[in-house]
């Protein structure tokens, strides 16, 4: 590796110290202020965690049962945090059980760092026990990756690698170190990394696309804001409140954008999306100016492109350069920071009032409640629903416990009828969809939010792909509340084939194990409700518990998400039964 390219601070530890690169990662890691770090020893990197032995009073190692737990774990510490996550893993089986994570955290913008071992420099390339190219396999699912064969290159790689991560837009970077790099002998120093040549994460404001954009705005008679999880990330919630005030703007949000502004703020109206709320996917095509910050345009969003706010003047604001006139023409680009530019375009507008605007939106959402709780009503009236699990967990808190959903029914059920009133509460798969993400997810939001109610919310399905993390959540005494919504189908899949596959539900019919049981064999207590009038009262019980509890509640079989947009339709064709 060529160090020479890195500008780094001039402030580095007081002196060098003889170390092995294995303890050259651990210092390296305290260096950047690392508390926290998820994995599952193996071969290749054991003598990093041997040297982690030394400092387990100053880092706190959560051993996993499954290294895509780790990965998922550390997503959900990151998310609720802000920090970066971290991930030890041993080479072959080890490094590629974290791809489906890295490609997790790349699309959501997750800043990760993933330490690999790897077998001896000398046995690269010859089929060695557990050993795989892991640099070629993660290279399209990382933000960065570089293989370290060298002890002296352990410090600037994982500086360069912390850096990479967490800046611009965040994502995953791997850092892949030989066994015998591990074992080698360096004089130890650490410069924190500032910079690397050829990568500019935060763009500088173009001032003339700002004022471009505001003009635009200053005037439009029907603008409608969409904010996604890059609000979040540049820690904009406070410039996006004030933004959104002064312009009198409706401010709806995608998945991963729940939370970013406040739920119960009369100038929210929504989710957009193919399971998102029917008044801001409607107005999409009705406004004249369409705002979209920190967002991608992603097909779930679009619907069909052809078709999606031809009528509107499209201002984009994103820090990734490669997101802008990706899917969307923006008649005003602007890469930028979404703190900076929301900063300076505060300045820029006037401020104005869409009252009548506003009024449609409310409108369209007393009709989408009004058919939704009759349909509802008419076909499940004696069931357990979905979304009146949500809606009274949703009383229950007050909207303000971290949510973590694995993928599918009841992800979109959450997302609609959960009140996400505080920032970073929503934690979930969006772009990649991962079924299995919330149990792990979960235990890391905890672990990074040990006072804060951190409540899983997974479908049956889900649930049995990572539920042995239910003995993370044992050895480490982790407080995590778990629902799981049962309706004895892989339900998202069901809803699909019952409506476009003639009902022929394809190996979507599911047998479950005894939750509850299952649960107490990892002596965490549970209960399972079948009747709504005992709902009240568990989801009591399971907020109340001084530990770990499990809830399984039987819901409606074949009850459906709506709205929905179905695939290749037009946002105004969204489907309310």
């Amino acid at each position: 590796m060529n160090t020479a390219e890195l500008k780094t601070k001039s402030k580095r530890t007081d002196e060098s110290l003889q170390s092995t690169g294995a303890e050259a990662v651990i210092q390296s890691l305290r260096a950047e202020g690392v508390k926290t770090i998820f994995g599952y020893p193996g071969g290749a990197i054991m003598p990093i965690y041997d040297a982690l032995f030394h400092h387990l009073e100053t880092v706190n190692h959560i051993l996993t049962r499954h290294e895509q737990g780790a990965i998922h774990a550390a997503q959900g510490y990151a998310r609720t945090s802000g920090k970066t996550g971290v991930v030890f893993a041993t080479s072959g089986p080890g490094a590629t059980n974290l791809i489906t994570g890295l490609a997790d955290a790349l699309i959501d913008s997750t800043p990760l760092v993933c330490i690999t071992g790897q077998v001896a420099s000398h046995l690269l390339g010859t089929d060695a026990f557990q050993e795989t190219d892991v640099m070629g396999i993660s290279m399209p699912v990382t933000k960065w990756n570089c293989q370290v064969t060298h002890a002296a290159d352990i410090a600037p790689t994982l500086a360069k690698a912390f850096y990479i991560a967490s800046s611009g837009r965040p994502g995953p970077v791997l850092v892949d170190i030989t066994k015998d790099a591990q074992f080698e002998k360096l004089d130890f120093s650490y410069e924190k990394c500032t910079s690397v040549r050829s990568y500019q994460p935060k763009p500088k404001l173009n001032v003339d696309q700002v004022q471009a954009a505001a003009n635009l705005l200053n005037k439009a008679k029907k603008p409608l804001m969409i904010v996604g999880q890059g609000i979040m990330l540049s820690n904009a919630e406070e410039e996006l409140l004030a933004f959104a005030e002064k312009m009198g703007i409706p401010v709806a949000s995608t998945l991963l954008g729940l939370g970013a502004f406040p739920s119960h703020h009369p100038l929210f109206v929504g989710m957009v999306g193919m399971h998102g709320n029917y008044a801001p996917n409607i107005k999409t095509n009705e406004c004249d100016v369409l705002l979209a910050v920190g967002m991608r345009f992603d097909d779930r969003v679009t619907g069909d492109v052809s078709r999606y706010a031809r009528q509107a003047k499209v201002i984009h604001i994103d820090i990734d350069t490669a997101e802008i006139n990706k899917i969307i023409k923006a008649d005003a680009p602007i890469v930028a920071d979404a703190k900076e530019a929301l900063s300076v375009l505060m300045n820029l507008v006037e401020k104005q009032t869409h009252q009548n605007w506003l009024d449609e939106f409310y409108q369209a959402k007393e009709n989408e409640l009004k058919v939704l709780s009759e349909n509802r009503e008419k076909e499940f009236s004696d069931e357990l629903r979905m979304d009146l699990v949500i809606d009274l967990l949703s009383q229950k808190t007050n909207g303000n416990a971290i949510v973590v959903t694995d993928v599918g029914q009841h992800q979109m059920m959450a997302a609609q009828f959960y009140q996400y009133n505080q920032t970073k509460s929503n934690v979930t798969s969006g772009g990649l969809g991962t079924m299995g993400f919330a149990l792990p997810a979960a235990i890391g939001a905890k672990m990074a939010n040990p006072k804060k109610q951190v409540i899983a919310i997974i479908g049956d399905g889900g649930f049995q792909m990572t539920l042995q993390e239910l003995g993370t959540m044992m050895q480490n005494n982790i407080d995590v509340k778990i629902i799981i919504l049962n309706n004895g189908y892989l339900g998202m899949v069901r809803q699909w084939q019952q409506m476009f596959f003639e009902k022929r539900y394809s190996f979507t019919d599911i047998q479950s194990p005894d939750f509850v049981a299952l649960a107490a064999s990892y002596n965490i207590k549970g209960q399972k409700v079948e009747r709504q009038e005992d709902l009240n009262h568990a989801l009591d019980q399971l907020l109340n518990s001084e530990n770990a509890n499990l809830l399984e509640v039987k819901v409606a079989r074949e009850d459906n998400v709506f709205p929905m947009v179905p695939t290749g339709a037009s946002v105004a064709e969204i489907r309310l039964q």
